[in-house]
């Protein structure tokens, strides 16, 4: 099998040094209907056999099944081998709703050590809280993991979806390793003032949703019903003629895959993989074969006429509706 065909870029100015792209792992615990642990498990295998080291969860995925399934994926890892980036702070029922977030340094370090305890780890190698909370200061957040990093309990600080002021208030209390932030051809609000500053102070960014959960691909073309617990079928995006008009949008870009020969997903990967070494996409492939189709996505070369006639197939103030339902919108820092 090849192995370390995957180039490395460092994080931020701060960061560690990843690969190109990342693996996330949040599909593998029912956001998308069911899945196969066996197939999960192959899956970051494959990630790893192909050169990737970065995997990215959540406390919350499954609540805490996404740490356990990664657990048992890595029990024959070298532990140097494999970033583990983490988010936390969100709070759940038993009925599977989610409570807003908790990010105060006390209940910081409760996280943290359920989440050591899940994977099997004695550190996680970027810790982020996974939403702004509102009733608690970002530099006492910021504070509260700056001791962790300093007791080894974490090695680097990233931070979720929020907007720029945030992002300098925090910087200033300690180092940012990167911003996880939703960012796809259709999905590109961080342009006009979060990149930047990102940018300005340093900050790498995880962009997650490259594919935007699957409408940027051809898994999705024709498809108008998604199961009960699937996240799509509460995502404005999703949801009847908006998902008419934006599938009309991903026809228009699969005219212009097909002149590549390649497929929708790897021209989407393509272009944010075009928009700077600073950007790692995280993937959220669900089986051997999506990651290997991701992978493939790193060969494509874009011309700046070519980049153009992607972004004019699909404008980006054409998209319908909003990335999130109104509750969890109001949730983003980021969209303020």
């Amino acid at each position: 099998m090849t192995t370390n065909k995957l180039d490395s870029v460092r994080l931020g100015e701060s960061g560690p040094s990843v690969s190109r792209i990342g693996l996330g792992a949040m599909g593998m615990s029912g956001m998308y209907g069911e899945s196969d642990e066996a197939t999960s498990i192959a899956t970051i295998h494959a990630a790893l056999d192909s050169g990737a080291n970065l995997i990215d969860t959540g406390d919350f995925y499954g609540a805490g099944h996404n740490e356990l399934l990664i657990r048992r994926a890595l029990a024959q890892a070298p532990r140097e081998d494999v970033l583990l980036s983490v988010k936390y702070g969100a709070l759940r029922g038993p009925d599977g709703s989610f409570g807003g977030v908790d990010t105060r340094p006390a209940a910081t370090r409760n996280f943290l050590t359920y989440s050591l305890q899940r994977l099997g780890v004695e550190y996680i190698d970027i810790y982020r809280p996974a939403r702004l909370d509102p009733n608690v200061p970002i530099e006492e957040t910021i504070g509260g993991l700056a001791e962790l990093v300093k007791a080894g309990y974490i090695r680097h600080i990233g931070l979720s979806e929020v907007g720029a002021d945030t992002l300098r208030r925090a910087a200033a209390v300690h180092p940012i390793a990167d911003l996880q932030i939703e960012y796809s051809l259709i999905s590109r609000g961080i342009e006009a003032e979060i990149l930047p500053t990102a940018r300005e102070l340093g900050i790498g960014i995880t962009a997650y949703g490259v594919l935007s959960r699957g409408l940027l691909s051809d898994s999705l073309r024709g498809a108008t019903q998604f199961a009960a617990g699937d996240f799509r079928a509460h995502s404005p995006r999703f949801q009847g003629e908006n998902l008419t008009a934006n599938l009309r949008l991903v026809d228009a870009l699969a005219q212009i895959a097909a002149t590549h020969e390649v497929s929708v997903a790897q021209l989407a990967i393509a272009w944010v993989l075009s928009r700077g070494q600073d950007i790692v996409p995280v993937i959220g492939a669900r089986r051997p074969e999506r990651w290997t189709e991701a992978v493939g996505a790193l060969s494509i070369q874009l011309s700046p006429q070519e980049l153009a006639a992607i972004e004019e197939a699909v404008p980006a103030d054409r998209i319908a509706g909003e990335r999130y339902a109104a509750a969890q919108m109001a949730m983003l820092d980021s969209e303020r």
